[in-house]
């Protein structure tokens, strides 16, 4: 098999994977809630430089999210009046 055609299966297979993860969470009414996450805990994503699960370093992280049962991420209880978003937040990020 070609490099080409072996970029292109890998190409195809990643893009099958992601589809699958975000039907999956549609599917049982699930939403990504950033900034609920503990350091270490959240489902993907942590910002510029981090790979994905379990790569958020400090708790509640702004840019790491955590999936969560649609229509309960701003009203979870969270210290210090931090609130969960369905967008990014710039706040509680490493240093």
């Amino acid at each position: 098999m070609s490099n080409l055609m072996k970029t292109v299966a890998i190409a195809g297979a990643v893009t099958a994977a992601l589809a699958a993860q975000t039907s999956t969470a549609s599917a049982a009414g699930q939403v990504k809630c950033y900034g609920v996450a503990l350091a270490g805990e959240n489902d993907c994503k942590a910002g510029a430089g981090t790979t994905c699960a379990g790569s958020s370093t400090v708790d509640y992280q702004g840019n790491a999210w955590k999936l969560v049962d649609e229509g309960t991420c701003a009203a979870m209880d969270l210290p210090d009046d931090r609130m969960g978003s369905l967008e990014e937040l710039d706040r509680d990020l490493p240093g």
